[in-house]
């Protein structure tokens, strides 16, 4: 569910105080500057690093196309992106677009389409990313990793929006 500060706001499942703070974590200046464009460029050029993908979706207030590289995992054969961080830019647009991004690898573009879960959902997706990714997202959660139980994972999926894919269409 969107939320935001100040004021209230409706989103999938109610109204949002604006007491209710949303969870983000702002990119320091090396992410930002230095290991995104280097992943970001790696990717351009076909080449994935873990599974990454450089994630296209269209600005929700310029209507521009902006990218950002994720994550992309695989979990029982199923594709998902999880914000580690939490309440991204990337995360905003998507909603804002209905879900529509696209997904680029190399010269190959996948047209998606996301799907947000509840958080009584996510359980296991967010087990089965931090297995995969701890050593690089693991400060994002909390102290919370891959060997956690479930009730501790469970307490912290409020803040981290996860996604289901659609098969690629197009491309």
């Amino acid at each position: 569910m969107p939320q935001h500060l100040g004021g209230s706001v409706s989103g999938k499942g109610g109204t949002v105080a604006a007491s209710e703070r949303v969870h983000y974590r702002r990119p320091g200046l090396f992410t930002r500057h230095v290991f995104n464009r280097i992943v970001r460029g790696l990717t351009r050029l076909g080449i994935s690093v873990w599974g990454s993908r450089v994630l296209e979706v269209r600005g929700r207030k310029s209507g521009l196309p902006r990218q950002t590289p994720v994550n992309l995992l695989t979990f029982n054969g199923r594709q998902y992106l999880v914000s580690p961080r939490g309440e991204t830019e990337w995360v905003r647009n998507v909603r804002a677009d209905g879900g529509k991004l696209d997904l680029l690898l190399g010269r190959r573009r996948e047209h998606r389409t996301a799907h947000e879960l509840p958080d009584d959902q996510k359980t296991e997706i967010l087990r089965a990313y931090l297995r995969r990714w701890k050593p690089e997202v693991g400060v994002f959660f909390e102290g919370v990793g891959p060997d956690s139980s479930d009730e501790e994972l469970a307490a912290i999926a409020p803040r981290h929006p996860v996604f289901l894919l659609d098969p690629p269409t197009g491309g």
